[in-house]
């Protein structure tokens, strides 16, 4: 009883290592492929850029407090923002010119996602959305002021 069932698994075992395409070291299913590295001297080219999503947000509607807190290595900016509604999510401080200083001026947006669904006005401490950006020394080297942007209007600081 035990000898068909020994010899139908070592029939299965050989026939799997046959498979695979003309190599058996590809077969998934090739026990004695598993552990072996894949072919040598193939490397992947690039052959075009990935394209990032485009961002959607939009500028919150108005800024209402904004500060530089000076810390360990750099800075903190924060910013309130107020939307025109409640709902809004996903804020952040999204820098120009690739966070780099012009004329001595860092440049922020204050980007913020609309609601998906029901908006109610309700009251401006409600709406209020308050998002921070981390900036190194490295990034401040040169900058005397930092400004941020809203629809509406925009709050600085200087150094």
């Amino acid at each position: 009883m035990k000898a068909p069932i020994i010899a139908a698994l070592t029939s299965a075992l050989i026939l799997t290592g046959c498979g695979g395409g003309g190599s058996s070291a590809g077969s998934g299913l090739n026990p004695f492929g598993w552990f072996r590295s894949g072919p040598k001297g193939k490397t992947l080219q690039k052959t075009e850029q990935i394209a990032l999503p485009r961002d959607s947000r939009g500028l919150v509607d108005q800024i209402v407090v904004m500060r530089v807190e000076r810390v360990p290595g750099g800075a903190i900016i924060r910013a309130t923002g107020l939307p025109p509604t409640q709902g809004y999510w996903d804020g952040s401080l999204k820098p120009e010119n690739e966070e780099k200083p012009v004329k001595g001026t860092l440049v922020y947006r204050f980007v913020i996602a609309p609601p998906p669904g029901f908006e109610q006005r309700s009251t401006p401490q409600s709406r209020e959305v308050v998002v921070a950006r981390y900036v190194t020394n490295a990034k401040l080297q040169g900058v005397s002021r930092i400004v941020v942007q809203a629809a509406r209007n925009q709050m600085s600081s200087r150094r």
